[in-house]
Parts: structure tokens; C-alpha cells; sequence
């Protein structure tokens, strides 16, 4: 006797295509891009606890903003001072969707790509701020985690080790020891935001045919 489920699986299963699981492939792909565009692209990935892939196929997938950013760089060509040779890991869609649209408006993948993380500028200037909160946060946090300490030291010198109560505030400060260190880690590994410049994510230098 056939389960309940058989008949949703198989409609589940419809929707599978061979050509839709080669798109969700991962391929490398190698650009050209400005140092500040490459630096953002970390940047965002590390503040958002995102893999750059992710943060990359987004981008490249909203096909909206892939074409005006291709008419205002069509028939251009990308000069290639103080460019860097980088190589990301995407999607198999993704990268069809820039040579696709690359080809339709001669526009070159490299500007397509800068010009569409320059759209996370936005981004990361709130993450910066929300980086200098998380700093101050975590100065306040290891007062606290001081002061803590210090009253443990209290107890347990007027009620010994392994006095309950005493048991219990050990327990306190060794949670909050942890995620102390937590913080510590997270605002280290997401650091670079903090000397991030907008100002040197420069203007394209671009020159068209005409």
C-alpha cells in the first residue's frame, strides 16, 4: 500500500531539474578588482557571519541591478591600474548570469561585479557603527566580568569554595567568562571593518568606445 507522502514527494521531486542542480554547482571564477572592493566584499561576509560564495551569488543573482549597472558601463573598457587578480568561489548560475549579461551590453564582468558591491557600502557604514557600539559594549562587559571577579574572590574568602551560594556565583562568572571571550573573538575576527574607508573604494576608471 503506497504511504500517504508518496504522491507530495514525487510532486517535490518534479521540481528537481538536472539543470537546476549544475547552477547551484560551485565554479571559480577570476576577477580583476580594486583593493577596497575586494576588502568589502571580507568585510561584509565576516560582519554578517556570512560565506563571501553567499554574499557573492547574491549579488551577482539580482539580475535587476546587474543591467543598469550594465547600460551605465556598456561599450566600456576597465583600465587595469591598481586592479587585483582574485578568485572567488560561486555559483555555476551566478557566473552565467554576468557573462550573460556582459556579452548582452559588451560591459565588462570586472565593472559589473565592482559596481554591484559598491552597493554594500550602505552596509558596511552601518556595521561600522554597530562595530563602535560592540567595542563599547565589550568595555562594559569586561568591567562588569572585573567587578564580578572580584566579588567572587570575596565569597569565597568568607564562605569558602564550597559553600552553595558561592558554588552558584562561580557558575555565574564562569558563563560569563565565555561569552566574554566570545565577544573578544567576534571583534577581532571582524576588526577591518573599523579601518575600512569608504573614500578608497575610488571611482572606476573606465574608457568607452565610441
Amino acid at each position: 500500500m503506497p504511504r500517504k507522502n508518496d504522491t507530495s514527494n514525487s510532486a517535490s521531486i518534479a521540481f528537481i531539474t538536472s539543470s537546476g542542480l549544475r547552477g547551484r554547482q560551485s565554479v571559480r571564477a577570476t576577477f580583476k578588482l580594486s583593493a577596497a572592493c575586494i576588502e568589502a566584499i571580507s568585510i561584509v561576509a565576516a560582519q554578517l557571519g556570512i560565506k563571501q560564495k553567499s554574499l557573492f551569488d547574491h549579488l551577482a543573482q539580482d539580475s535587476e541591478s546587474l543591467n543598469a549597472i550594465a547600460r551605465e558601463v556598456q561599450n566600456a573598457h576597465v583600465k587595469a591600474g591598481n586592479r587585483v587578480q582574485k578568485t572567488y568561489v560561486i555559483s555555476r548560475q551566478s557566473l552565467s548570469l554576468l557573462d550573460d549579461i556582459s556579452r548582452a551590453f559588451n560591459a565588462p564582468r570586472d565593472a559589473l561585479v565592482e559596481f554591484s558591491v559598491r552597493r554594500l557600502l550602505p552596509v558596511i557604514d552601518r556595521e561600522q557603527k554597530k562595530y563602535e557600539m560592540r567595542k563599547a559594549a565589550y568595555a562594559g562587559m569586561r568591567k562588569h566580568l572585573s567587578k564580578g571577579r572580584q566579588l567572587l574572590d570575596e565569597m569565597i574568602a568568607q564562605l569558602g569554595k564550597e559553600d552553595p551560594v558561592v558554588a552558584k556565583m562561580a557558575s555565574v562568572m564562569d558563563t560569563y567568562t565565555g561569552a566574554a571571550k566570545a565577544v573578544e573573538t567576534f571583534l577581532e575576527r571582524t576588526q577591518g571593518i573599523e579601518d575600512f574607508d569608504p573614500e578608497d573604494f575610488g571611482r572606476l576608471e573606465v574608457h568607452y568606445d565610441r
